[in-house]
């Protein structure tokens, strides 16, 4: 259908729609409509490729669907001998939204089953089931693990050691906490988030273990670690990459350079050490 016959279409439905409810229901029944003409069509199909299909015969089963605009109830065809594999809606599919981005988003900030459960209720007016949601994070816990075992380039040349402080859900409560992370810069120029650590407290003890980690995942040699002043970091580096060339980040070196600079001349040397490290070269 050409754009000229769509908004034919549009000006002839939007009569009867008022309010949001209105957009809602018509949202749905159009939405009801499309899905059972395409499965439909792909039974049709099916059929067609199968040997004595008008001996086979056909029915329908009910099935709710969980769209943007709320619940569908739809008619789904199947064929007598339960042949029929349908691609657009497939058998244990019950939704067609952005759910499962939206339960982890929700999960991501610390909200519990029970409270996804209530937001989702609030936002489609839909009942969604905690072991809906159950089985969406736990898909994405064995997508982390499978992450997490993946083998590492044998060679990085740079790697950036450091940690950032996020909101995470612990007994019930939700707190800051340190999430500690390694990211590489492949020989191809391009980052990779290498690993991902959870700790209560960051030490070189801490490190040690999360580069050794790294070893034993795959990666030989770092030709460049860029680090905070951690003290006993880079001595846990070395330890474990005893060629890599340790950096420490700017802010640390401007701190370490300013450290017995006198009050006065602290705007100046300040401004100095601004254009040195801004500098091309080096």
């Amino acid at each position: 259908m050409d754009e000229k016959k769509l908004t034919t279409l549009a000006a002839e439905l939007a009569k009867g729609l008022k309010t949001d409810a209105d957009l809602n229901a018509f949202s749905r029944m159009l939405t009801k409509l499309t899905v059972e003409t395409a499965l439909n069509a792909e039974l049709t199909e099916h059929l067609g490729h199968v040997k004595n299909a008008p001996k086979l015969g056909y029915g329908y089963s009910s099935k709710t669907l969980l769209c943007d605009d709320g619940e569908v109830e739809l008619n789904t065809p199947r064929d007598r001998e339960n042949t029929f594999e349908p691609q657009l809606i497939k058998k244990n599919q019950t939704h067609i939204t952005q759910m499962d981005s939206q339960i982890l988003s929700l999960y991501a900030k610390g909200m519990t089953t029970r409270e996804i459960v209530a937001t989702f209720k609030e936002m489609y007016d839909a009942d969604v089931s905690p072991t809906l949601i159950s089985k969406v994070t736990d898909a994405v816990k064995e997508q982390v693990t499978e992450w997490q075992n993946r083998p590492l380039d044998a060679l990085y040349p740079i790697v950036y050691l450091d940690c950032i402080v996020v909101k995470v859900r612990q007994g019930g409560s939700v707190i800051n906490k340190a999430v500690f992370l390694a990211l590489g810069i492949n020989t191809e120029g391009q980052k990779e988030l290498l690993g991902m650590w959870l700790a209560e407290n960051e030490g070189a003890k801490f490190w040690l273990s999360v580069l050794t980690e790294l070893k034993n995942w795959g990666l030989q040699d770092i030709l460049i670690a860029c680090v905070d002043g951690l003290k006993g970091f880079p001595d846990a580096i070395n330890s474990v990459y005893p060629q890599t060339h340790i950096q420490l980040c700017i802010i640390h070196r401007v701190r370490n350079s300013l450290k017995y600079v006198s009050w006065k001349d602290y705007k100046a040397v300040t401004s100095g050490l601004k254009t040195v490290y801004l500098a091309k070269q080096r």
